[in-house]
């Protein structure tokens, strides 16, 4: 019986730490951005560079 206890207060505790970030973000602003997901896949990725090779002859 006492594990049970322990166990529903350290899920509760987890719950309660999950919660307060999620309102820490909220409020932070983590998730106001509306424009740039849909738009981003609209434009083309930078093309990434070749990597120089030097080679002597020799």
């Amino acid at each position: 019986m006492g594990v049970i206890i322990v166990l529903l207060v350290l899920s509760l505790s987890v719950a309660a730490a999950f919660l307060g970030a999620f309102i820490w973000s909220v409020k932070d602003g983590q998730y106001e951005d509306e424009f740039s997901p849909p738009v981003r896949i609209l434009f083309d990725d930078k093309p990434a560079k070749e990597p120089t090779t030097t080679q002597t002859h020799k």
